[in-house]
């Protein structure tokens, strides 16, 4: 599946004021069988998501049609857990382009950065900030400028600076995996293999 470009979403958002969500509640590990990325969002959070008959709970956000959105936003230490990576596979297929938190796991983020998924780690101060004002209205659009490395609540507009790695936002804006990265460079690697020969 090929990765696509981001360089800025603007989009309303899902918020998930829950601390400490594992990989395991992402991506239930008895969904772990499949080998390829497509067909995992149906599986995200599902068993927060569904009952044991299978029918949703309506108490959770992601069976609320009041939230949608291409940004998820949760609560902080986001990720943590087993380094599969079906957790980043089911947010992706899903519909998300980003996820906001005030800490990743580390394994979590990259992986997400891996399969096109952008991690935002803000301050806990602008996270309250941002499910505060979503509870107040739930059209209240983000927005995430990958190339300034800011995120702003349009609505108020409140704006915060994020980090990423400089090889990892390079793949982001491009749509480039690591393999297509490499294959960007092919002429430069040419050139120097025949000025080294």
């Amino acid at each position: 599946m090929p990765i696509e470009k981001f360089i800025t979403l603007t989009s309303t958002c899902v918020p998930l004021p829950i601390e400490n969500v594992d990989t395991d509640q992402i991506t239930p590990a008895r969904f772990l069988k499949a080998t390829t990325r497509e067909g995992f969002g149906s599986k995200l959070f599902y068993d927060w998501r569904y009952d044991p008959a299978g029918n949703p709970k309506p108490d959770f956000v992601l069976n609320n049609p009041t939230y949608s959105g291409k940004v998820l936003v949760a609560g902080k230490n986001f990720g943590s857990g087993s380094s599969r990576e079906h957790a980043a596979w089911s947010i992706t297929d899903y519909g998300f382009r980003a996820v906001v938190s005030s800490f990743f796991a580390d394994i979590f983020k990259s992986n997400a950065l891996n399969n096109g998924l952008l991690p935002v780690q803000v301050s806990e101060k602008f996270l309250a900030r941002i499910f505060d004002v979503v509870e107040s209205n739930a059209s209240t659009e983000l927005e995430i400028n990958l190339q300034d490395q800011v995120i702003t609540i349009l609505e108020t507009g409140e704006k915060e600076g994020f980090e990423i790695g400089a090889y990892k936002k390079n793949c982001l804006l491009n749509g480039f995996d690591d393999i297509d990265y490499l294959l960007s460079k092919k002429s430069e690697i040419e050139a120097w293999e025949k000025a080294n020969a």
